[in-house]
């Protein structure tokens, strides 16, 4: 879905370097608290793909954008990268402040909540912070390296545009 959304291969691959890193810190919340990988965390751990790739998705996209304007791969990754940075952080936080009551849950069943809680802690926390520094890193390794006047990303989007809307046929040709 990503590869069609993008038209790439490539910045998917970049959103998707945003998984291990997440997992690193949902595994490690869950060495710290001495939980065990079970049904509940790994529906945590799907939780937070969902949730990381969010913040892959976010920089990726915006880099793109502005480099239709005409920015080089570095400027424009580092321009969405500080333009979405609040963004980022402030979902983040809120899942992590939302999860918190999971993972600090007592009584009945409150150990399988503890499970999902901890991993979306722990796995947002250090992934979003290494999602930061990593995503930006791999776009510029891996992007291709295009650059674009503002006059040529206008004539590309003119040519796009062209090409997606459906031939018209007179009635002479038919």
């Amino acid at each position: 879905v990503l590869s069609a959304q993008f038209e790439s291969f490539i910045s998917p691959f970049v959103i998707m370097l945003t998984v291990p890193l997440a997992m690193t810190g949902a595994l490690l919340a869950l060495f710290l608290t001495g939980g065990t990988l079970n049904v509940y965390s790994q529906i945590g751990l799907v939780m937070l793909v969902g949730l990381i790739t969010k913040n892959g998705i976010l920089i990726v996209e915006f880099a793109n954008q502005l480099r239709l304007t005409g920015l080089d791969r570095r400027e424009a990754v580092l321009e969405a990268a500080t333009l979405r940075l609040r963004p980022i952080l402030m979902t983040t936080l809120a899942t992590v402040l939302g999860a918190i009551p999971l993972a600090l849950a007592v009584g009945a069943g409150a150990e399988s909540r503890q499970q999902i809680g901890w991993v979306i802690v722990g796995g947002l926390l250090l992934g979003t912070l290494l999602t930061l520094s990593v995503v930006p890193v791999a776009y510029t390794l891996l992007v291709r390296k295009t650059h674009h006047t503002a006059e040529e990303a206008a004539e590309l989007a003119a040519r796009e545009m062209a090409m997606t809307q459906p031939a018209k046929i007179s009635k002479a040709n038919a």
